[in-house]
């Protein structure tokens, strides 16, 4: 019989505290606080996530139910409603991004030899935001428009392993383009973004970085063809060019020559890229943009399985924390499946840990012996970024 941890406690071993311990120091996180410490805090908001617990009530209510087991979680003291609410309103967010961030940082050389789908050997991101809709008479600081409020989740998705690289939280009146400003380019890193997010001074930037862009063109975009270069059509592709801005302006925040292409996909719906890139087969610029669409699959995701369409507090504060806890706890999973070299896709993981928690048995025991269902479920209706 095992006699070891519990199941929670084992998947909170995987995260680095040293870290963590420094960040709480670095903003004051627990000054003059006497019992609700912010470990205390992220731990109950790891457990609701893991748990798909959806109020402070519930969350207060299923740990108070195994009193004896509170302390082997790691918690300690009484937990109650009252002081996560207070802990959520006023312990700075910026613990919670800051750490979600070095686990990121723990994570991406774990994928780093994921398959991408393209014969590339370079780093590929995908950019895009989703928005998470509010109640605007709750959250009167995310307001965007008469009636509505909401705030942004601004994502570069690294698009081997699907890890976020760079989260950005916002309100829902920021622009996506203005997210450029805050990306420091990777030099020969890829960016595939749709055409929200066309902006060529920004765009000049990353190119003077050494980076390169895939993006969509509008329909008023105005060039000079430079050069037209021959295609294989039997592909879908219909012209690869080289071309110059035509707009003043335009010109003068992107100096240098854009290549065009222009691609009719299985469907019959015509699609025009532009790129710096001037040696890549066009048929892979098309292909890189096609995977784009797993910063879309990820978004679905999250919202699906993580707790972050319904939060815990109202003030700007506490729906950081909630989403950044979110964020890390999918991280820390992620970890746990490349460290225990799981088959298990993490929907799976997040299934079974979340019945659970209070069970005394080897984590890798429980996660390999639930490996042969993944079988059963080839065909199902069910999203799998792994």
């Amino acid at each position: 019989m095992y006699a070891g941890k519990l199941v929670f406690a084992q998947v909170m071993e995987y995260a680095p505290w040293h870290t963590f311990r420094r960040l709480v120091a670095k903003y004051r996180g627990d000054f003059n606080v006497r019992r609700f410490s912010c470990l205390n805090q992220f731990l109950c908001l790891s457990f609701a996530q893991l748990t798909y617990r959806e109020s402070l009530r519930d969350i207060e209510a299923c740990l108070r139910a195994q009193p004896t087991k509170l302390y082997h979680l790691g918690l300690r003291g009484n937990i109650s409603r009252s002081a996560l609410a207070d802990a959520n309103e006023v312990r700075d967010w910026r613990i919670y991004a800051e750490f979600a961030q070095a686990l990121i940082r723990i994570a991406r050389p774990l994928y780093a030899r994921e398959p991408l789908g393209v014969e590339l050997s370079e780093t590929v991101y995908a950019l895009d935001s989703t928005t998470i809709g509010l109640c605007l008479g709750l959250f009167p600081w995310a307001h965007t428009r008469d009636t509505r409020a909401a705030v942004k989740v601004h994502t570069l998705l690294d698009l081997r392993g699907a890890i976020p690289a760079f989260i950005h939280i916002s309100h829902g009146k920021v622009n996506d383009v203005n997210v450029l400003d805050l990306l420091l380019p990777e030099a020969g890193a890829y960016y595939v973004m749709d055409r929200g997010y066309l902006d060529f001074e920004r765009l000049f930037r990353l190119h003077q970085a050494g980076s390169f862009f895939v993006t969509r063109a509008k329909s008023n975009f105005h060039f000079r063809r430079v050069r037209s270069q021959p295609v294989d059509r039997s592909t879908g592709l219909i012209c690869d060019q080289l071309v110059e801005l035509m707009v003043f302006y335009s010109h003068q925040a992107f100096p240098e020559r854009l290549r065009r292409i222009r691609y009719r996909d299985p469907e019959g719906r015509p699609l025009v890229f532009l790129t710096n890139h001037l040696s890549l087969p066009a048929f892979t610029i098309c292909e890189l943009y096609r995977h784009r669409w797993q910063v879309e699959l990820f978004f679905k995701w999250i919202k699906q399985h993580l707790r972050i369409k319904r939060f815990l507090g109202t003030s700007e504060n506490a729906v950081k924390t909630q989403i950044w806890i979110a964020v890390a706890v999918y991280v820390l999973v992620a970890i746990i499946r490349k460290r225990l070299n799981l088959p298990l896709s993490l929907h799976s993981m997040l299934q079974i840990l979340s019945v659970t928690p209070f069970e005394k048995v080897s984590l890798i025991q429980l996660l390999t012996d639930s490996a042969p269902s993944e079988e059963l479920d080839l065909h199902a209706n069910q999203m799998n970024l792994f």
